[in-house]
């Protein structure tokens, strides 16, 4: 395979889905950091009731809650997006994988992870229910 004007081996392509993980768990991680930094700054004092369960804001159940939450500064919604880029890592190593595989013109290999990427997202997106 040539990208970028030099052929790369599949040693070579490993270590950059290898990287691209990497980068995307740190992503995650340093921001789920961030917002839990800065919710427990903000809430860490606060009595807790263990006795009542309560769920995450409707407008945190929605990818435009979360966008606008985080936009907004909200510590929820910056762990909400740090958790949205752990979801998306996988999925994002998946597209390299297809691109890899048409930049070597190895159809079946295309079909193949184009499919999982299908399968990925259209659980992702509620179809399973």
């Amino acid at each position: 395979m040539r990208l970028l004007g030099r052929a790369w081996s599949d040693a070579d392509l490993e270590r950059i889905i290898a990287a691209v993980l990497r980068a995307g768990v740190g992503a995650a991680a340093a921001v789920v950091l961030a917002g839990g930094i800065h919710y427990l700054a903000r809430y860490g004092a606060a009595p807790v009731d263990y006795h009542v369960f309560r769920a995450e804001p409707a407008q945190l159940r929605s990818l435009a809650g979360i966008v606008a939450a985080a936009g907004s500064l909200r510590s929820r919604g910056i762990i909400q997006i740090g958790l949205l880029l752990l979801i998306l890592t996988p999925i994002a190593r998946v597209v390299f994988s297809a691109a890899a595989f048409a930049v070597q013109r190895d159809r079946f290999y295309v079909v193949v992870t184009l499919i999982v990427l299908a399968v990925l997202l259209y659980n992702l997106s509620g179809g399973y229910h």
